[in-house]
């Protein structure tokens, strides 16, 4: 059959549906269309048998109840302007761990390159510690500098410069550059006793003469704490428990009397009263001194005129006790300052004192009351050649 020609209503084109617009970064890029806009179809000729042409994927409009599919927004391109942030290699989606390369250097097995951390000039470096400076090297920059020794070791040591340290203590560098001026003009001054003669306004022969009592004083105490006191100390305090009659030679008289007390530096009597310890020469039993008296040999001029007793144990003739240690035993020639010369064995030693004679008949002699101690060889010697 043949249909009969009607006149053909033509089908409206379907409405496109808006393309959602990204939001643009800065800069924003300029959406690049992805497909053409659809144009409506050609109305069909009534001349024309053929059925109605459709639009090629025409959008179904949703209907109620069916959910439509959205479709996926397009990736928005950035325009020609704009650098496209680099991607690093290595890190893409996909992409797999790129080999390190070895890095340019010497041979095989020479260990790392030279430089700090990564090989890299300026970086941590390994320091080769320097050489400490040598005592010389320190005091010969302090002399030329004019500063103390410790600050010429830290320029030495890498630290602080002897000239910034002139400069931020003015004052303390004035008064090196005194002492130094004082060295120079007297070269056997060490830098102690520089500072000390220009403290104390003193000469340098002044202040080296009270430096040498100084030491000589020292010297003195440290002798007689190495020489033990117990038995001049047990000898004194069995007098004393005893209440022995002593005899007690000072420099000009003797005493008759009986100890009671002994203090560090004087005597107690008990008829006498207190007595100090410098004004005694010789002190022994009233048995034993009466038995020595009349063989003593006397010097005339010191029986006259005693010799005075210095104050300052480093001005007196004997006052180290070690001197008379290495003759224990032996027989030796005291000479007392008010002329007494004893010739007797000598047979302890304390720190202040000697102790001559035998057991049982002690004669106590203190150090500060002798004038010449000859030992035996001396004595010996001298007998020989009166002979």
């Amino acid at each position: 059959m043949t249909p009969t020609p009607t006149a053909t209503t033509p089908t409206p084109a379907p409405t496109p549906r808006p393309t959602p617009t990204p939001r643009p970064a800065a800069p924003a890029p300029t959406p690049r269309p992805t497909a053409a806009a659809p144009t409506p179809a050609p109305t069909p000729r009534p001349t024309s048998p053929a059925p109605a042409p459709t639009p090629a994927a025409p959008t179904p409009r949703p209907t109620a109840g069916v959910a439509p599919t959205p479709t996926p927004a397009p990736t928005p391109r950035p325009s020609t302007g704009v650098a496209p942030t680099p991607r690093p290699s290595g890190m893409g989606p996909g992409a797999g761990a790129r080999p390190m390369g070895p890095r340019p250097g010497g041979p095989p097995g020479a260990g790392p390159r030279p430089g700090g951390f990564g090989g890299r000039p300026g970086g941590f470096r390994p320091s080769t510690p320097r050489p400490p400076p040598t005592p010389e090297q320190i005091q010969a920059l302090a002399v030329r500098e004019h500063v103390p020794a410790r600050i010429a070791k830290g320029e030495l040591e890498g630290k602080m410069k002897c000239r910034i340290w002139r400069k931020l203590h003015a004052e303390e560098a004035k008064r090196f550059d005194q002492v130094y001026e004082l060295m120079g003009q007297t070269p056997s001054l060490s830098l102690g006793d520089a500072f000390g003669v220009l403290q104390s306004g003193m000469t340098v022969a002044e202040f080296m003469a009270r430096k040498e009592r100084t030491q000589r004083k020292a010297a003195i105490k440290q002798a007689r704490g190495e020489v033990e006191n117990a038995i001049v100390a047990e000898f004194l305090t069995g007098l004393i428990g005893a209440k022995a009659e002593v005899s007690v030679v000072l420099a000009e008289r003797s005493l008759l009397d009986t100890l009671q007390v002994e203090e560090p530096i004087a005597f107690t009597l008990e008829r006498t009263g207190r007595l100090e310890k410098l004004q005694v020469v010789l002190l022994a039993r009233r048995a034993d001194w009466e038995r020595l008296l009349p063989g003593l040999e006397r010097d005339a001029k010191l029986t006259q005129k005693p010799a005075a007793v210095a104050r300052q144990p480093d001005k007196r003739p004997y006052s180290d006790p070690r001197a008379f240690l290495d003759h224990i035993g032996q027989t030796v020639k005291l000479v007392l300052r008010n002329g007494i010369t004893l010739q007797l064995p000598l047979m302890h030693v304390g720190r202040f004192d000697l102790l001559l004679g035998e057991t049982g008949h002690e004669v106590f002699v203190p150090l500060h009351a002798l004038l010449r101690f000859e030992p035996p060889a001396a004595a010996e010697s001298d007998t020989e050649d009166e002979a």
